[in-house]
C-alpha cells in the first residue's frame, strides 16, 4: 500500500522507495517485531530498516538529521543518545520537507518550561513555520527560559515577560529583537 501526499510543490509517494527523502517523520519507539517476516535494508550507518504495507520499522542508535531527513524519536522508554532503538512509523506520517512548506508550530509549557516543535495536521492552523525557523525559534524560547540576564532592562516580573515575549514570539512573525524592544517601549 502506498500513501499519496498533494502539495502545492508536487505529488509525493510514500513508500519504501521514497520515505528517505527529503521527509519530517516521528517514530514511536516499539519492543520487538518478529523480523523474519519483513522486508529489510541495512545502512551503511548500521541503521536497520524493516518494511511493512502499513510503514517501516528502523532499529538505529542516531535520531534527528538523518542525511536530508529530519525523523524524531517518540521513546516510551528512558532513551539515551547513542542507543540502539526499535521505532515504528506508518507510511501517512511522514511529511515531505521543504524549507519553504509551512508544516510546524512551537508547544510551550510555561509551567515546566519545556517547548517541542510539533507538526500541524492541518494546513490551515495559524501561525505555521518552515522547519528551520521552528528550530530557531524554539533555540530562542529555551534560552529565555533558561537565562534572566536580559529581563534586567525591564521593569517587570520575569515570569510574565517570558510568556508575554514567548507568546508573541509563537503567535507573530515578528523576531525576538524587536518583540523585546516594542515591550519596553510600551
Amino acid at each position: 500500500m502506498r500513501f499519496i501526499i498533494l502539495n502545492k510543490y508536487r505529488l509525493i509517494t510514500f513508500n519504501k522507495n521514497t520515505f528517505f527523502k527529503n521527509t519530517y517523520c516521528e517514530f514511536q519507539e516499539v519492543n520487538h517485531i518478529d523480523i523474519e517476516e519483513k522486508d529489510c535494508y541495512k545502512s551503511k550507518h548500521n541503521s536497520l530498516y524493516f518494511f511493512t504495507k502499513k510503514g517501516v520499522y528502523r532499529k538505529s542508535n542516531h535520531w534527528g538529521r538523518v542525511a536530508s531527513c529530519r525523523w524524531k524519536l517518540i521513546p516510551s522508554s528512558s532513551y539515551k543518545n547513542q542507543q540502539r532503538v526499535l521505532a515504528f512509523a506508518k507510511w501517512k506520517d511522514f511529511y515531505s520537507l521543504h524549507e519553504t512548506e509551512k508544516l510546524f508550530y512551537i508547544s510551550v509549557n510555561f509551567e515546566t518550561k519545556k517547548t517541542k516543535i510539533k507538526i500541524s495536521k492541518s494546513k490551515k492552523s495559524p501561525n505555521l513555520l518552515t522547519l528551520n525557523k521552528a528550530q530557531i525559534k524554539e533555540k530562542q524560547i529555551k534560552h529565555l527560559f533558561k537565562e534572566d540576564k536580559w529581563a534586567q532592562y525591564f521593569n517587570s516580573n520575569i515570569e510574565e515577560l517570558r510568556f508575554k515575549i514567548i507568546s508573541k514570539l509563537i503567535n507573530s512573525d515578528s523576531p525576538l529583537p524587536l518583540i523585546k524592544l516594542n515591550l519596553r517601549l510600551n
